[in-house]
């Protein structure tokens, strides 16, 4: 049997094959390219959330919406190509991206455990 790929490796690889086809060069930019970038990616971001709500019936006053879970996991991949990109201008490879996530969901956890009851925000500061 073949080894498959490993997956978040492969999605910041294909990312990046993207951008620069695009003409976005995330490894050779100054922090003023970064900084226009994290915005239009920020943007892009909004945008597709905007169109995955836009995918689920929230509009309770409206009888004739349909959820569309076919659109809404589309809008879901495009946040991905955005959020990628995004680590990838912060220099973020998908190792960084992955140990981080875990750091983050340990605190989440420690969080849970101790009810949250007030905002810490130096219990993120390792990540």
């Amino acid at each position: 049997m073949s080894q498959s790929p490993d997956q978040l490796r492969e999605m910041f690889r294909m990312q990046q094959a993207l951008n620069l086809r695009i003409g976005v060069d995330t490894a050779r930019m100054n922090d003023e390219e970064k900084a226009k970038w994290i915005l239009n990616y920020v943007r892009a971001t909004q945008q597709e959330l905007a169109e995955l709500t836009d995918s689920v019936p929230w509009k309770w006053w409206a009888k004739y919406q349909k959820f569309d879970e076919q659109n809404a996991r589309v809008e879901v991949v495009d946040l991905f190509h955005f959020l990628i990109s995004m680590a990838q201008v912060l220099g973020m490879s998908a190792d960084d991206v992955y140990q981080a996530y875990l750091k983050k969901n340990e605190v989440n956890f420690q969080r849970q455990d101790s009810g949250y009851t007030q905002k810490d925000e130096n219990d993120s500061r390792h990540i």
